[in-house]
């Protein structure tokens, strides 16, 4: 068996590997804690899809463990004989007599055993590689694969090509830019039809999770990998669930989390609370919405992109010029809640966006506390969530809001606080804020009289 150079890990600390991918670990912390380079641990989760491309469960005693050929490479070089080695190791001469025959190195000429090699010869002879199906069975593939293009037909059978996509690198799909059309259907959708469409045809069968192997894992060469843009995530690598829910998010600390937002907020009762979030357009255009909880009362935080937007292409981590950086999105804010009285302006509810990362200068200028919702908790801002749905009658997706000046958002603010709603027994959030101010201003008086 020819030798690649430098043995690969073992199967041990890929398994590990793969363990704290599942866990949620990113790929490079992940490579860290089992002891290979970060480029290793990238170029194992690349060429893998994502996807574990070995059992996680711990493998039985019948083979050879590295720990194990540790111990036989360690007696042997002390010269003892292959028995005294069964012994100690608890296995049987014959299996050790064959591992020092097998697996030995001989790179110099002469067999020396090395545990590491020993190791890599084993994993190398324990392969068993096996064709995709969907290789070996065409009519399968063009089934699938005309199922997951997915292409739109006009009644006469031609296609339509729809709009002019970005070339395909690889990647995952463009952020908020066109894709294409498609009609296409889930590798689940798919699985299932086949047995509807080929009910006698045992050949004719696949399941889904055979399919994203074929997209995602390199080297199948069953599929055109480009057909990821196809699927409704467009994800080119699978995204482990654990990691998806554990996203670093640092401007959220533990005081400024939603079990800490005062009692009196929830129950609507007392005014000054408000829920706040983004609406966003193409080319990176967005508008600031914030509902106060009680009046459903809507202000529309104009957002204009900076200087300097448009001259020179975007930079990775380079200068946020949208509009909805920390410090544009602090600023905008500021000029909006500073309108409003200061016993309406009591605490701020927000998603978990870096956009208000700089959320304690916030609060010292303006005295709103700020609190985060649970992560993939919308419903956590109820008042917001709906008004955002309404606004999308406005402001659909897919269009740039840059567009629309602060006239513009003042106009339909406007629009939408004088809507009645059917919460407020059919007062318009308006009229409910105008009594609110009304009722403070009459407090004022009678304190200071």
């Amino acid at each position: 068996m020819r030798s690649p150079g430098r043995p690969e890990p073992s199967r041990a600390v890929q398994r590990e590997f793969w363990r704290l991918i599942a866990s949620g670990t990113t790929t490079v912390e992940a490579a860290a804690l089992v002891g290979v380079s970060a480029p290793v641990g990238i170029r194992w989760f690349r060429h893998a899809g994502g996807m574990a491309p070995l059992s996680l469960d711990e493998p039985t005693g019948r083979y050879l463990s590295f720990a194990e050929r540790e111990e036989i490479a360690l007696l042997k070089a002390q010269s003892k004989g292959v028995r005294e080695i069964a012994r100690m190791i608890g296995r049987d001469p014959g299996t050790v007599s064959r591992e020092l025959r097998r697996n030995a190195a001989t790179r110099g000429g002469k067999p020396v055993y090395r545990a590491v090699v020993a190791q890599w010869k084993a994993q190398q002879a324990a392969k068993r590689p096996k064709t995709a199906k969907l290789v070996n069975n065409e009519l399968l593939r063009e089934y699938v694969q005309d199922r997951l293009a997915g292409n739109i037909r006009r009644p006469d059978g031609t296609i339509v090509e729809g709009p002019t996509t970005p070339p395909w690198k690889g990647l995952n799909k463009p952020h908020r830019q066109d894709r294409r059309w498609s009609t296409a259907w889930s590798p689940e959708q798919i699985a299932h039809r086949l047995r509807l469409d080929f009910p006698d045809d045992e050949s004719m069968r696949i399941s889904h999770e055979a399919i994203y192997q074929s997209l995602f894992i390199q080297g199948r060469g069953a599929l055109k990998r480009e057909l990821v843009a196809c699927l409704r995530t467009g994800r080119a690598l699978r995204e482990p669930r654990s990691r998806s829910q554990n996203k670093p998010q640092g401007h959220v600390t533990a005081d400024v989390v939603l079990r800490e937002r005062p009692a009196e907020a929830e129950d609507r009762a007392v005014p000054g609370h408000w829920e706040g979030d983004l609406i966003i357009g193409t080319g990176r255009s967005a508008i600031g919405t914030l509902v106060e909880r009680s009046s459903r009362s809507t202000l529309l935080v104009h957002l204009p992109r900076m200087e300097g937007w448009g001259e020179k292409p975007h930079a990775k981590n380079g200068p946020s010029l949208g509009g909805y950086g920390a410090v544009a999105m602090n600023s905008a804010l500021m000029a909006s809640m500073t309108t409003l009285p200061e016993q309406l302006r009591k605490t701020l509810t927000w998603d978990r966006g870096k956009e208000l990362s700089g959320h304690a200068q916030f609060a010292l200028e303006t005295g709103t506390r700020v609190f985060f919702a649970d992560p993939h908790s919308p419903w956590q801002r109820p008042s917001n969530e709906n008004t955002n749905g309404l606004l999308r009658q406005y402001f659909p997706k897919g269009t740039d809001l840059s567009r629309w000046t602060a006239d513009d958002l003042e106009a339909v603010a406007h629009a939408l606080n004088n809507r009645p709603r059917k919460t407020l027994g059919w007062k318009t959030p308006a009229e409910v804020f105008e009594e609110q101010v009304r009722s403070l201003q009459q407090a004022g008086v009678a304190s200071t009289s």
